[in-house]
């Protein structure tokens, strides 16, 4: 099947957000007089689960506290989430949230070529769209065709629910998408959908299973950054950085399975 939309996780996906995330959270528990702090490991362990509620309260559930005092935080989690989802955005505004390699190229690439564009993301759409304006620009936001936030179904990654909507909204089927995540949940998520799907872990998710993904590789490269020339002559054909004529390439030539199913086991060559 022809090759007719690319579907893009954003929180470490489209740019390096996570360690804005982990700030604006510990910003948010100092705000509401919690002495609460997430440190780089005990965050990237957070990351198991979708959503930054969900963070919250997985945090709160294995705290040591009496039943009473984790049921009155439990009900300030809302109120917790919005405070950070502010910090958050005033640090994108800052320009402190970079794009991840060969992201913008591969986007313009795609608008260019007549792609339907779209974001697939647990996050929050006050938080998706601040970022993607920031680091891409108004003119090529209003190139995607979707952008579907957390909040629009039930359930999160790796449930497939975000792409159903999506494809959904596209009005595409899943055999004619490429789907970006970072995350196992993600890869998960786009697999159960039945969509071809790219996984290009950040340094918080590196250690997690992506067996399920298609193609894994450290990023999507560029022609000034590319895929290293081991990684390339072995997954890309040789390509040293993702493109639409790769990518149409690589679906035209699905089937059969996973074709890199030891995926997990070579995450250590990307340290």
């Amino acid at each position: 099947m022809d090759l007719q939309a690319l579907i893009f996780d954003v929180d470490g996906t489209l740019a390096d957000t996570e360690e804005a995330h982990r700030q604006s959270f510990n910003r948010a528990f100092e705000a509401h007089g919690l002495d609460w702090h997430w440190t780089r490991p005990r965050y990237a362990e957070l990351l198991g689960v979708s959503g930054g509620r969900e963070r919250i309260r997985l945090h709160l559930d294995s705290l040591a506290l009496d039943a009473n005092r984790k049921a009155a935080l439990a009900a300030r989690i809302d109120d917790i989430h919005r405070t950070k989802v502010e910090a958050y955005r005033a640090l994108v505004e800052s320009g402190g949230v970079p794009l991840r390699i060969g992201t913008r190229r591969l986007i313009e690439e795609a608008l260019a070529e007549g792609l339907k564009l779209a974001v697939a993301t647990t996050g929050t759409a006050a938080g998706v769209e601040a970022l993607l304006e920031r680091a891409l620009g108004k003119e090529t936001v209003r190139g995607f065709a979707a952008i579907a936030a957390g909040d629009v179904v039930g359930r999160r990654k790796p449930a497939p629910d975000v792409y159903h909507y999506v494809l959904q909204r596209l009005d595409v089927a899943p055999g004619a998408c490429v789907a970006f995540e970072d995350s196992a949940n993600g890869v998960r998520a786009a697999h159960a959908a039945g969509i071809f799907v790219v996984a290009t872990p950040s340094f918080w998710t590196l250690d997690q299973d992506f067996s399920e993904a298609d193609l894994f590789l450290p990023s999507l490269g560029d022609p000034q950054q590319p895929l290293p020339v081991a990684i390339a002559a072995h997954r890309t054909g040789g390509m040293p950085f993702v493109n639409v004529a790769l990518l149409r390439r690589l679906l035209a030539a699905r089937g059969g399975g996973n074709p890199d199913a030891s995926a997990r086991l070579k995450a250590d060559a990307f340290r």
